[in-house]
């Protein structure tokens, strides 16, 4: 029942093109304007006073036993997986592919799309598409991650979908090559107990020359 409730909330959650041009309001209370191509501005703030969102400098590479490569189809990225303790199947719903913990009650979607569209607008966009579902729902953790050497931003939000917390962990990254969003969900009060195994998955990430 999990996986399908929060699975669900995934397509309007990380939807880029489910927004029309309209304005919003943030969780701050900043009023924004949402333009249909992903890209938002401040009606009243200028870029310089938006939040700034600090780097880590740690180096994020992939396991070693991460020796199976996931490639996407619709744009030039892919993910290395331990095929021992992940299992995968083409998405048919929202996203690419699928990917579950085998046993285990954790999950990972890829999301590739062919567009350039900044990390800012992506974490915009996907933070109101998920209050439409899940309220109450917060970025706890964001930072800037170098993975594989690749500069991705890592968010981690939480929030309620029909009675159930859940936590999502990804990675989000766009270029000329176009835009992947990578994410693992499970459980609120599992996320702890899976976040080793989320976390090594994520860092399987890679872009495809």
């Amino acid at each position: 029942m999990m996986k399908g409730v929060i699975y669900c909330c995934c397509f309007f959650l990380f939807s880029i093109n489910c927004i029309a041009q309209t304005s919003a309001v943030t969780s701050n209370g900043d009023e924004v304007v949402l333009y249909n191509d992903g890209t938002w501005k401040y009606v009243n703030k200028t870029a310089e006073e938006s939040t700034e969102i600090k780097t880590n400098k740690t180096e994020f590479v992939k396991d070693k036993d991460a020796t199976f490569l996931v490639k996407s189809t619709v744009a030039q990225f892919g993910i290395y997986i331990n095929p021992k303790k992940w299992s995968f199947t083409k998405s048919k719903e929202a996203g690419e592919y699928e990917f579950q913990l085998k046993g285990m009650d954790a999950y990972g979607l890829l999301l590739p799309e062919r567009a350039e569209i900044p990390l800012t607008s992506l974490k915009f966009v996907a933070v109101s598409n998920a209050k439409k579902v899940a309220p109450d729902l917060e970025v706890v953790k964001e930072e800037y991650r170098t993975v594989n050497g690749i500069k991705v931003l890592c968010l981690q939000m939480e929030g309620t979908v029909q009675g159930i917390k859940f936590s999502y962990f990804g990675y989000y990254y766009s270029s000329e090559k176009g835009t992947i969003q990578l994410l693992t969900y499970t459980a609120k009060n599992l996320f702890k107990e899976y976040q080793p195994e989320l976390e090594t998955f994520l860092n399987g990430f890679v872009a495809i020359k």
